[in-house]
C-alpha cells in the first residue's frame, strides 16, 4: 500500500509574484504555484529505507582540531570537531567536543540525500536531518562581510554587497533545493563561513547511520555546516531540550564506549514530542518506530 504525504507552506504569500516551478523525482513531486509550495512524496508505509531519524553515513568526514580529518564512523567521544559557535549558525566556527551519539547503527542501509554545491562540496545526510541554509541570490560570499568587486555578481545588489532573502535557518535535508545556499568554512579549519550555492540534490543508498552530538549542537561534515539534530523542524527547540544531556556529559566527560542504536534520551523526547507537538513539526520519515 502506498501513502501520499503532502506538505504545504505558503512562504511566497504576499510577494505579488506569479511563479510556477515543477520538479519531479522517482518518488516525489515538488510544485510551486503562486503562493503555495507543495512537496508530495509517495513511499511505502513500512519502508525501512525511508523511515529513519537524522544521521550521516559512516564515510562522511569531519575536521578535527589541528586540521586533520576523520570519518564519522571513527569518531570518539571527546574528539573536538569543527562546529558553529552559535545555535543560529551566524557565529564564527570553533572546535566543539563530541559528547555523545544520538544514533549509531553501523550495519543499517538507508536512503541518504546528497547535497552538492558550486564549490564542489557534497554533504550526505538522511531526509529528516536538519541543515543550515539561506535563500541567497548573490552566490558565494563570506557570511557577515561585504565584498568589493569590479563587477556585481549575478543577483547581487549594486556596490558589491551580496544579497540573500533571509539569514541562515535550518530545514530538513529533503527540503533543500538548488539555488539555495549552505554554509561552509571559508578555508579548511578556518573560523569564517561562506555561502556555497546548492547545484543539485539527489538520493543514494549508503550503509551506516551516525549522529554525533557536539556541545554546540552543530557540526561541519564534508565541508558543510549541519545541525546535530533531526526529525523535528526547530533546531533551537531541539538544542534546548537536549541541553540537560549535553550538560551531563560535559560534567562527567567521555565515558565507556556507547552502545549501538538510538540513544534513550532522544527516543524519549520523540515520544513526548509526539504527544505535545503538532504532527506538522515532525518530518514524516523522521520518527523511529521503536527503541533499539
Amino acid at each position: 500500500m502506498k501513502t501520499a504525504i503532502i506538505r504545504i507552506s505558503p512562504y511566497l504569500r504576499g510577494t505579488g509574484c506569479l511563479y510556477h516551478q515543477i520538479e519531479v523525482g522517482f518518488d516525489w513531486v515538488y510544485l510551486r504555484v503562486q503562493s503555495l509550495s507543495i512537496h508530495c512524496s509517495v513511499k511505502s508505509e513500512h519502508s525501512v529505507a525511508a523511515k529513519t531519524g537524522g544521521c550521516f553515513p559512516g564515510d562522511a568526514q569531519v575536521i578535527l582540531e589541528g586540521g586533520a580529518t576523520k570519518e564519522i564512523r571513527d569518531l570518539q567521544l571527546g574528539d573536538r570537531v569543527l562546529a558553529s559557535a552559535t545555535a543560529d549558525g551566524h557565529g564564527p566556527l570553533l572546535y566543539s567536543p563530541v559528547v555523545s551519539f544520538l544514533d549509531r547503527q553501523p550495519n543499517v542501509t538507508k536512503i541518504f540525500y546528497i547535497i552538492g554545491t558550486d564549490a564542489g562540496l557534497n554533504i550526505t545526510l538522511t531526509a529528516a536531518h536538519l541543515i543550515f541554509v539561506t535563500d541567497c541570490t548573490g552566490g558565494q560570499s563570506e557570511l557577515g562581510w561585504e565584498e568589493t568587486v569590479e563587477e556585481p555578481l549575478l543577483g547581487s545588489k549594486p556596490g558589491g554587497k551580496p544579497s540573500w532573502e533571509a539569514g541562515p535557518r535550518t530545514v530538513f535535508a529533503s527540503e533543500v533545493r538548488p539555488g539555495q545556499c549552505v554554509l561552509a568554512p571559508q578555508e579548511k579549519g578556518g573560523s569564517q563561513t561562506t555561502f556555497s550555492v546548492v547545484t543539485f540534490v539527489k538520493e543514494q543508498r549508503s550503509t551506516g547511520l551516525y549522529a554525533p552530538l557536539t556541545q554546540h549542537g552543530s557540526i561541519v561534515v564534508n565541508g558543510v555546516l549541519a545541525s546535530c539534530y533531526a526529525a523535528v523542524d526547530n533546531h533551537h527547540l531541539a538544542h534546548w531540550v537536549l541541553a540537560p544531556l549535553r550538560f551531563f556529559y560535559s560534567l562527567i566527560g567521555p565515558s565507556e564506549p556507547q552502545t549501538d542504536g538510538l540513544h534513550w534520551y532522544p527516543w524519549l523526547l520523540q515520544k513526548l514530542g509526539q504527544m505535545l507537538l503538532d504532527a506538522g513539526h515532525f518530518h514524516p520519515w523522521g520518527i523511529e518506530q521503536g527503541h533499539r
